[in-house]
């Protein structure tokens, strides 16, 4: 028999009818048991020999568990491993009351279990729990990270007498407690200081003496003496620089990295942070030329940091991971005026708090002692870096059981001294790692030490892996290994039973079987074509994949809404989105749901509209609105119904002619008094109606729609008519105003005539006065003789 007669024969009774049903293990396309299950926790491999040979043909080994019974695989020959979690350290939590309180910090167990093993399959979620108890008398390390710029001078002087003070408030809370000083500026080059030679060596102006500028100063390493504190920091000098911002974040990342120097212990680490300016972070140095981002290493020679003027300052990130990295909790101590900016720097960082400062510091001691109980009180777990395709969700089970929402199930808050928490923990994989290997994962309580060990251990290969019969007569006259009832073919062979040679795979025989319709694309493009048949392509995402016969189907591209594959309600299948229920369209983004397109008269878009994808489109263009309630150039209710209303109840009005006609949509009914009338509380959605008729009365009706459409209108038989004019108090009114006008023009007159006359009087008196009369002589006497002047006589 010719070689390719044998392959198109093999591929008509076995191949060919390898139609998928629409599951995942089916869509998977596995070649092997090792493939099959991690393509989902339902897919199960069929390892009998005979399974594709018998009866009907089936179109692959691997399918969901249920399903191959069904084909006729049995339960034994079903490969379908399950993971599990076993604990390999589970060391109860500790109870000082019971165990005393000599314990070692070591000795000390807040968190229960401390180390776990899973074994993951791909799809199927491990779930254990782990237990939280805040151990009572828990060692304290806390370090006081002081800004000394001169404006904090007069909050040095009450910070010198802190060490017994505070070692005596905090010795209530623990009898291990261990405190440490140092003190920051700003970064010793321009344009933060003054480089002047006066300057670097006294900061601030003449009359004031101030030790030279500095980075950061390691004052004293963590020690149990509160004198020795006392007596290092009463002998620190303020400091001075140019701007306002101060370099504390370069201090905050020394004190994090440097604990051999900072004497930190494997207890509750507090960083106090005090300040009355903001600070510079990444980016800021290059004003000064410094462009080297920060390393995030220790740089302390004699407790000096020696590399402020070589790296730049840590951004917020960094210095996050670095605290979290060093189980480090910081506490903020600032004044009133900064309380905004480091309210939003304590949102980014994990475990910290912010206290408001006096003026001079002197309720540092309560602000501590609040911010740590609040500290102490929240528990927030943590994992490190998940591997590839792993995830991880939470739920937390605080006091009295209840749960928290906050940070995602991860957060248990008011939790005191001696309380015991629960958080259950599910973790998942999608597939398995490139390198095939075992991971280790690690859970801690943000702030603690302590943490949680877990090792994730990949089902990747079936049991019936190891048991392969090499060169088996099943895989082709010897071309393969016969490995879980399946042939893996040896070097060069190919096929489902290695029956192809490499070298005959892009005949053109064969290739017709991987076209569609005989088209001109093999298998669609999405896969090579081995020995007649299509095998898909595989993809980077382990979640994308190419699917059907000819792999014309994918997982990944149908449409999306609101950047989401399927808008988020629904699964692609074969480049079409099968939606959820109460979804629909070509990306599921159409709602079924009609409730918010619900009135508030329990009708759908008010009547007056069609609900499509959860958005009432109106069919009246008047109206508007999310319900179609809002129509601006209507009338309004009331006054559109008038004239119907007042034919029907009171047979007058425009409408009186035409009321048989125009009139009858509504259900009329009488009560005596408008206090009769519906109420809003009785049907919220009625509207209240106050008209005039035709004789200038008011008239008062209700306007409702009810739930079946029809509209129900409630009318009050009494009228209120304006009453008729009282003539009698009209005509005394009128009256009386013209008397009283009158009244007053006289009396106007009258002022006017006083006041001329005595005008006229005065000017008489005035003309009086100013008269010059001469006794000798009768003013009005004029002689009788005639007097001529000679001109030339001159008196002579």
């Amino acid at each position: 028999m010719d070689l390719r007669v044998f392959l198109l024969i093999s591929l008509l009774l076995g191949l060919s009818s390898a139609q998928q049903d629409g599951n995942e293990c089916t869509k998977a396309s596995a070649q092997s048991c090792g493939e099959c299950i991690q393509a989902g926790e339902k897919c199960g491999w069929c390892t009998d020999v005979n399974f594709l040979k018998q009866g009907e043909q089936k179109s692959t080994r691997c399918d969901e568990v249920e399903s191959l019974l069904k084909k006729g695989c049995k339960e034994a020959s079903i490969e379908n491993p399950r993971g599990n979690v076993e604990t390999l350290k589970n060391q109860s939590v500790t109870n000082r009351k019971k165990e005393g309180g000599s314990l070692k910090p070591d000795q000390i167990t807040q968190i229960q279990p401390q180390k776990l093993s899973l074994n993951l399959r791909s799809g199927e979620a491990q779930k254990f729990a782990l237990k939280f108890k805040r151990a009572e008398d828990y060692p304290i390390d806390l370090y006081y990270l002081m800004d000394l710029s001169y404006s904090m001078k007069d909050d040095l002087e009450n910070v010198k007498n802190l060490g017994t003070h505070l070692m005596t408030e905090m010795q209530k809370i623990t009898s291990d407690f261990r405190i440490g000083f140092g003190s920051f500026v700003e970064k010793t080059v321009m344009p933060y200081i003054s480089t002047t030679p006066a300057k670097l060596l006294n900061p601030c102006t003449s009359d004031q003496n101030c030790t030279s500028p500095f980075s950061y100063k390691n004052v004293l390493s963590l020690t149990a003496d509160g004198s020795r504190f006392n007596d290092l920091v009463s002998r620190q000098q303020i400091s001075g620089n140019l701007d306002s911002p101060e370099g504390g974040f370069d201090a905050i990342m020394q004190v994090a990295v440097c604990a051999n120097q900072i004497g930190w212990r494997n207890v509750t680490r507090l960083l106090v942070f005090s300040t009355d300016a903001g600070f510079h972070f990444a980016g800021d140095g290059k004003l000064g030329g410094i462009v080297l981002p920060n390393d995030g290493k220790c740089h302390l020679q004699n407790n000096m940091y020696t590399m402020s003027h070589y790296y730049d300052y840590p951004s917020i990130a960094h210095l996050v991971q670095k605290l979290s990295e060093n189980n480090i909790q910081t506490i903020f101590a600032i004044t009133e005026e900064f309380q905004p900016v480091y309210q939003q720097l304590k949102e980014l960082i994990p475990k910290s708090a912010v206290g408001t400062l006096s003026s001079d510091s002197s309720n540092v001691i309560k602000l501590i002692i609040d911010a740590y109980n609040s500290l102490s009180s929240e528990v927030i777990l943590e994992n490190s870096r998940l591997p590839e395709g792993v995830s991880i969700s939470y739920v937390s089970h605080c006091k009295n059981g209840v749960s928290e929402k906050g940070e995602n199930g991860r957060k248990c808050s008011n939790i005191s001294i001696g309380d015991e928490v629960t958080f259950e923990l599910a973790i998942t994989a999608k597939g398995c790692p490139s390198n095939g290997k075992s991971e280790i994962i690690k859970i801690k309580p943000l702030g603690f030490t302590e943490e949680v060990e877990i090792i994730l251990n990949f089902i990747c290969e079936c049991k019936c892996h190891v048991d392969g019969i090499p060169n088996s007569p099943e895989c082709h006259f010897g071309n393969g290994t016969l490995e879980c009832g399946a042939c893996r073919c040896n070097e060069g062979r190919i096929g489902r039973v290695c029956e192809c040679s490499k070298d005959e795979v892009r005949t053109e025989d064969l290739d017709a079987n991987c076209r569609i319709d005989n088209g001109t694309d093999i298998c669609s493009n999405n896969g090579d074509c081995v020995c007649g048949t299509c095998e898909c392509k595989k993809r980077d995402n382990p979640e994308e994949r190419y699917s059907g016969k000819f792999c014309e189907c994918d997982n990944f591209n149908c449409d999306r809404s609101n950047n989401k594959l399927c808008g988020g309600h629904g699964r692609c299948e074969c480049r079409k989105c099968t939606c959820d229920a109460n979804y629909t369209g070509s990306a599921c983004d159409c709602s079924l749901d009609t409730l918010t397109c619900l009135a508030s008269n329990k009708q759908i878009c008010n009547g007056r509209g069609t609900c499509e994808c959860g958005v009432c489109k109106c069919t009246d263009s008047k109206f508007q609105g999310t319900t179609c309630e809002i129509c601006p150039t209507c009338p309004g209710v009331c006054p559109e119904h008038k004239d119907c209303v007042e034919c029907r109840a009171f047979n007058t009005g425009d409408k009186k002619d035409t009321c048989e006609k125009e009139c009858r949509y509504f259900s009329l009914n009488m009560v005596k008094k408008k206090e009769d009338l519906p109420q809003p509380n009785d049907k919220p959605y009625i509207n209240h109606c106050k008209e005039r008729d035709a004789n200038d009365c008011w008239f008062f009706f209700t306007y409702a729609t009810r739930n079946d459409s029809t509209v129900e209108v409630h009318v009050a038989e009494e009228l209120e008519c304006p009453s008729g004019p009282d003539i009698i108090p009209i005509v005394a009114g009128v009256v009386a105003g013209i008397v009283l006008i009158g009244l007053a023009l006289l009396l106007i007159w009258k002022l006017l005539m006083v006041i001329h006359d005595r005008r006229e009087f005065a000017k008489f008196e005035k003309e009086k006065m100013n008269a010059k009369w001469d006794t000798g002589e009768n003013p009005i006497y004029k002689s009788a003789v005639t007097t001529v002047v000679n001109p030339k006589y001159e008196g002579k």
